[in-house]
C-alpha cells in the first residue's frame, strides 16, 4: 500500500512554492512615487517634486513642505544644527474627543517622525549665523499649543544669545483645542518672544506659508520686521467660508491670499520658494548691517594702472 504523502505535497505547495515565487517576484518599490498637485491635478514624480522644493512644475502651486526639507534648502550647503526643546506637561486638561489627546500626539509623531509641531535650528544663511523656527502643518495642523510656545521662546533665546537674526516659517490651522486656555496663552507668550528679539536689536523675519490662520496670525506671524509670504498662501484669522456665512456676502476674488494682502499693505513681499533663500540672505544682511556677501573665492579687483608716458 502506497504511503500517504499528502502532507508533503501540502507543505511544498502551501509554503515552499509561494516562498520561491516571492523571492523571484519581489521588487523593492518605494511608496508614494507620484504626488498629485492639489491645484491642477498634475501627477508629479517624487524626485522631480523634491528637486522643485515641492512646487508644482505645471502650475507653480506651492505645496506644503516638511520642516527638515525646508531647512535643508534654507541653510548654506544644507548644514544646520537642531536646537533641543523640552517637553511641556502632557495632556494638562485630560482632554478627550473621539480620541484621547495623548493618542493623537502619538499618532502625529508616528506619521511625521517629528516630536512636535515646531522645529528650531541654527545655521548659516548667506554666510550669516541665523536661527530659524519652522512649523509643521502635518503635525496636528501645526496647531499652537504649549510646545509651540516653548519652541518659539527657545528660538528667541538662542537668537539673542548668539546675536543672530530669527526667521520663523509659519504654517498653522490655529490654536490647539485639546489644550484649551493654555493654548490661547501662547499668543502673548510668542508675542513676548518676538519682543525679546526686537529689544536685543536683532531682526525678526516671518515667512507666512499656506495656510497661516487663527491664533498664529493673531500673534507672532504678523509681528515680523519684514513679513514675507509664499505665493497663493491663505493668511487669515477666520477663514473665508466663516466670514461669508457671517456677513452673508461674497468675498472678493483671492481674498485672504498672499497677493491680495500684499496689494492691501499687510505684507512686505511675496516670494517664490526657489528665490526665498537668496532674498532672506539679502534682507538679513541689510538688517544686520553686514557687508554684502562675496560669492566664490575671487581675487580683489586690480587697481587702475597708471597712464604710460606718451600715451
Amino acid at each position: 500500500m502506497a504511503a500517504d504523502n499528502s502532507y508533503g505535497m501540502n507543505w511544498l505547495s502551501d509554503y515552499v512554492r509561494p516562498k520561491i515565487n516571492s523571492l523571484f517576484s519581489r521588487r523593492e518599490m518605494p511608496e508614494n512615487l507620484w504626488r498629485k498637485c492639489d491645484s491642477c491635478g498634475q501627477m508629479i514624480f517624487h524626485r522631480e517634486l523634491s528637486d522643485a522644493l515641492h512646487v508644482c512644475p505645471n502650475c507653480d502651486h506651492h505645496m506644503q513642505i516638511a520642516p527638515r526639507a525646508r531647512l535643508d534648502a534654507l541653510f548654506d550647503a544644507g548644514a544646520w544644527v537642531e536646537i533641543p526643546l523640552g517637553d511641556p506637561v502632557a495632556d494638562p486638561l485630560k482632554f478627550r474627543d473621539q480620541k484621547r489627546y495623548p493618542d493623537r500626539i502619538k499618532e502625529a509623531r508616528t506619521t511625521t517622525g517629528e516630536h512636535e509641531a515646531m522645529l528650531v535650528a541654527r545655521g548659516l544663511i548667506g554666510g550669516l549665523d541665523t536661527v530659524a523656527a519652522c512649523q509643521n502643518f502635518a503635525f496636528m495642523a501645526g496647531s499652537m499649543g504649549m510646545a509651540v510656545g516653548d519652541a518659539l521662546i527657545a528660538a528667541a533665546d538662542a537668537a539673542v544669545a548668539a546675536r543672530a537674526p530669527l526667521v520663523v516659517f509659519c504654517a498653522a490651522g490655529g490654536a490647539r483645542m485639546q489644550e484649551g486656555i493654555l493654548s490661547l496663552m501662547q499668543m502673548p507668550r510668542t508675542t513676548i518672544a518676538a519682543q525679546m528679539v526686537g529689544e536685543a536689536g536683532l531682526p525678526f523675519v516671518t515667512v507666512l506659508t499656506n495656510p497661516t490662520t487663527g491664533g498664529v496670525t493673531a500673534s507672532f506671524a504678523m509681528l515680523g520686521d519684514v513679513q514675507i509670504a509664499e505665493p497663493g498662501a491663505l493668511i487669515c484669522f477666520a477663514g473665508p467660508r466663516v466670514i461669508e456665512q457671517t456677513i452673508r456676502e461674497t468675498l472678493p476674488e483671492g481674498f485672504q491670499r498672499s497677493e491680495y494682502l500684499l496689494e492691501h499693505g499687510m505684507l512686505d513681499r511675496v516670494t517664490h520658494r526657489k528665490n526665498l533663500r537668496d532674498e532672506l540672505a539679502l534682507i538679513l544682511r541689510l538688517l544686520m548691517q553686514a557687508p554684502p556677501r562675496v560669492h566664490g573665492d575671487l581675487p580683489s579687483p586690480a587697481e587702475t594702472p597708471a597712464e604710460q608716458p606718451g600715451a
